[in-house]
């Protein structure tokens, strides 16, 4: 058994109902996010009327998953949570890409040459969709996100760094240090009240 599978993993990704500027974000509204629970190994997805539903799975978390999501999914979801998302610990693949590589990269370029596939759509088409009223094709992409997301993550612990295709075209490996990963943090955090 793989040592990270004791740990309460939550991979997840939002969609927003709109697009706004990088300092606006906490503006936005969700219109889907997905979860990936790794202790059972269940995927969920939540419009904002069921947010309610959704807490608990956060709560029993060890660690969130995301890629970009200390700049963007945590912020924004936080404003619906009656707690501080923040206090649960966050393993950013993003924010560890950027560290060791020196860049942001896209989660579609990491995904295309690590796992040889690359994401269903993009967040502007997720907008539109929501616009159109198309709930469905919304849960669908936002879902395989999720997967993706989860997919990477796997792959760098096992592995220790993730694949991308640099400017000529040849495959690298950028290195990831996942030592922390797979620690559970003691740091407090505030439940949700009532949910």
């Amino acid at each position: 058994m793989l040592k990270y599978l004791d740990m309460n993993y939550l991979i997840f990704d939002i969609e927003t109902t709109d697009a706004v500027g990088p300092g606006e974000i906490t503006n936005m509204d969700i219109s889907v996010i997905s979860i990936y629970c790794s202790k059972d190994k269940t995927m969920h997805s939540f419009l904002e009327k069921d947010f309610g539903k959704m807490w608990k799975l956060f709560e029993e978390a060890d660690a969130l998953v995301t890629y970009n999501g200390e700049h963007f999914d945590i912020p924004i979801l936080n404003k619906y949570y009656s707690g501080d998302l923040t206090q649960i610990k966050s393993i950013d693949i993003l924010v560890f890409i950027k560290e060791s590589f020196g860049r942001r990269v896209k989660l579609d370029d990491i995904a295309a040459a690590t796992l040889g596939a690359g994401k269903t759509a993009h967040g502007l088409q997720a907008v539109e969709w929501w616009k159109e009223g198309k709930i469905k094709e919304i849960i669908e992409y936002c879902e395989a996100d999720v997967k993706i997301t989860n997919d990477i993550f796997e792959f760098a612990m096992q592995n220790g760094f993730l694949k991308l295709k640099d400017y000529t075209g040849k495959i690298i490996d950028i290195r990831i240090d996942t030592s922390t990963w797979s620690k559970k943090d003691d740091s407090a955090m505030s439940f949700s009240m009532g949910f």
